[in-house]
């Protein structure tokens, strides 16, 4: 990362502006503007998150948002309501209390006398969201966004039911914001008040894996801000990214295939990180993009921000497995337009235990013809099958990799000998592929709820199995998330598994790997019992995008500049970090166990003279192949402590189960001090829905 601080403006910032909405609430805001806006209004850009802007992300916010202030925008930092220094109360994600806030945000923004009247929103994650879809509902002032990590899709391609299968990252996600929302605003911005608005956060929050919980099929409450809904809602322009290693790999190719405004993707190999501080490498000078396309869409610079093609994205070589890496050896490829023609869906044919080769298209009309999608259809093939123990998954890493503590996938040779292998043959030649592979499955199961986890591993000739990407499907939703059926035990079916998408190369030599196992814990929570999975060879099938390896690159081979940002905030660290995975397993009793730390330890932050700690734990258990034994458990710490205020808040989220229902205990305290002042505990139940 190069650091400047000579920029084309000088700039000004105002730490805590507050905003008012319709019903009195204010929401506080950090400003960075150009000087000369005083006299001579410029563009603003917001982000708008719920992460606390003066001390959580102030050294992030620090790197970006003056670097683009110094490129003549006013860059505005907005706690959401409920969040940081704002009023207000924070009880769930993406509600429309929180859209409108950020409409009328914007409509105040546009009003400023420092301010044109043109606005943008940016952010990664949550501000990604709220940026898309606050843009599908069209404020008048907003002319651009600029998107990072993120769905359009919040049932099935979030943190919550990917395939209709539930991610452990359900609770683990909600166990993060049961701690954020509950947190202090700062007594050096509200005052007295401080005591006043932590208690009503305090009182009014209870376990965000609720309402996640009790909203296990694709409804109202999940339609509800899913842009998917309705692409052509959005009537800006977007420059959208994401990462390989990152749980939103998808997102940016659906929005280049189906929106209908000017548009831009990039995807490297990065965690869930901002691309000039991706990791893993090679990072890039995203910020330099963003102002480029910010100067285009809102100061109308002609500067050939929508020349070249509609999609970059990092297209990696092979690795040894491995659960961090520092870089992901490759190079940057390019697609003028998505989908893309130079990319073609190759259909491999399933056999015993073997992928076959390529299916020609008479072969392929053939066994479309010959596939009979209702259920009882008697297809013919041999069945193969698969009863995969709870330990398929425990090194399956992270859905969303944030790379601290390392959390990809590991060598999968342990998790196939549970599984059902299909494997080729030692490659003749480079094989590249850039989308999402499908799988198509003629299968049944001898339970009425079962899964699949797919999993397409790149297997190197010493036999180490690196995973390339993976996909999960509940099969009671194999024609609806919205409708699902139990399975009628031994009928067949026809399903249909979308793995996440990829770029990724397969070397000679090298054979392509897919595994199919019935659980994926703890990455995904297991059915309610075993279930003994069917798959019939001869009409299932692998489909590959295979991007041709002649075909050209389409972009320089280093199309960005060097990673830049302003210098950030002066911190000191007090305590060390601590960042832990392990994979326990007890041989007497048969009891497994993944435990995650996350400690941030205690920082100080020089500039406001606050000591602030952060700390997370994650304990996901099972005992043999007991699917009811799956246990999870999620805890933080926050502490936030200056001169005499020391406050912390302890939360506590534990999951668990039988084959009928879930059950959610949880615990919030709050301590000044060493004094509990506030204590809360939750026991509820909620019925599984074929899940």
């Amino acid at each position: 990362m190069r650091y400047v601080s000579n920029l084309p403006y000088a700039t000004k910032e105002e730490e805590d502006v507050r905003i008012p909405m319709s019903d009195g609430v204010q929401l506080s805001a950090r400003v960075w503007r150009p000087t000369s806006s005083d006299n001579e209004p410029v563009p603003a850009v917001l982000e708008y998150i719920p992460y606390r802007k003066r001390d959580l992300t102030s050294v992030r916010d620090s790197m970006h948002h003056p670097y683009i202030a110094g490129h003549g925008y006013a860059c505005v930092r907005v706690d959401l309501r409920g969040t940081g220094d704002s009023e207000g109360v924070l009880r769930d994600e993406y509600l429309e209390q929180e859209q409108a806030d950020a409409e009328a945000v914007l409509a105040w923004l546009a009003e400023q006398p420092w301010c044109d009247g043109n606005t943008g929103m940016m952010g990664l994650s949550w501000g990604a969201f709220a940026a898309l879809q606050v843009a599908a509902r069209q404020p008048p002032s907003l002319r651009a966004v600029v998107i990072a990590s993120f769905t359009d899709d919040r049932h099935a391609d979030d943190m919550h039911y990917m395939g209709g299968a539930m991610l452990s990252d359900n609770l683990a996600e909600a166990g993060t914001m049961f701690a954020y929302a509950t947190c202090p605003p700062d007594p050096a911005v509200v005052g007295d008040r401080w005591r006043e608005m932590w208690h009503e956060r305090l009182e009014n929050t209870g376990p965000w894996v609720l309402p996640w919980l009790r909203h296990q099929r694709r409804d109202d409450y999940w339609r509800h801000a899913s842009v998917a809904e309705d692409y052509q809602a959005v009537r800006c322009p977007v420059l959208a990214s994401s990462g390989w290693a990152d749980g939103y790999s998808n997102a940016v190719t659906r929005l280049l295939g189906n929106l209908d405004v000017p548009r831009k993707g990039l995807i490297g190999p990065w965690s869930h990180k901002f691309p000039h501080l991706g990791e893993p490498g090679p990072a890039i000078g995203y910020l330099q993009e963003v102002v480029r396309w910010w100067d285009h869409w809102l100061k109308g610079v002609d500067n050939g921000v929508m020349d070249g093609p509609m999609l970059r994205t990092w297209m990696q070589d092979s690795v040894p497995p491995s659960t961090s890496y520092e870089e992901r050896p490759g190079r940057w490829v390019a697609e003028p337009t998505w989908p893309s023609p130079q990319i073609s869906p190759v259909r491999y044919p399933l056999t015993r235990h073997r992928i076959g080769t390529p299916l020609d298209a008479d072969a392929d009309a053939d066994a479309d013809a010959d596939a009979d999608t209702d259920a009882g259809a008697d297809t013919g093939g041999a069945g193969m099958t698969v009863r995969s123990p709870l330990s398929v998954g425990q090194f399956a890493g992270k859905w969303a990799s944030y790379n601290a503590p390392p959390d990809l996938p590991y060598d999968q040779r342990e998790e196939d000998g549970g599984s059902l292998v299909f494997e080729t043959e030692p490659l003749a030649e480079r094989l590249e592929i850039l989308g999402s592979p499908t799988v198509e499955l003629d299968l049944a199961a001898d339970r009425p709820v079962a899964m699949v986890a797919a999993r397409l591993s790149d297997v190197s000739p010493d036999g180490a199995a690196t995973r390339v990407t993976y996909g999960l499907l509940n099969i009671t939703r194999r024609e609806s998330t919205e409708h699902p059926e139990a399975l009628g035990p031994g009928t067949r079916y026809r399903a249909t598994v979308q793995l996440n998408g990829v770029a990724q190369a397969f070397p000679p030599g090298h054979r392509v790997r897919l595994s199919l196992s019935t659980s994926y814990w703890p990455l995904a929570w297991p059915p309610p019992e075993p279930a003994l999975l069917s798959v019939y060879e001869g009409s299932s099938t692998l489909t590959l995008p295979v991007r041709p390896t002649d075909e050209p690159d389409g972009v320089p081979a280093n199309p960005f500049e060097e990673p830049e940002g302003t210098p950030p905030l002066s911190v000191t660290r007090v305590t060390a970090p601590d960042a832990r995975w392990e994979v326990k397993r007890d041989m007497v009793d048969y009891r497994a166990e993944l435990e995650i730390v996350k400690d941030q330890g205690l920082v100080h932050f020089d500039e406001i003279g606050l000591d602030v700690g952060r700390r997370a734990y994650e304990r996901y258990t099972s005992v043999a192949d007991d699917f009811t034994s799956a246990t999870g458990e999620s805890t933080w710490t926050m502490r936030f402590r200056r001169d005499d205020w020391d406050v912390r808040v302890e939360t506590h989220t534990r999951l668990t189960c039988d084959e009928t229902d879930f059950f959610v205990d949880a615990t919030l305290d709050g301590y000044e001090g060493e004094r509990r002042v506030f204590s809360r505990t939750w026991n509820e139940t909620v019925p599984r829905d074929l899940l």
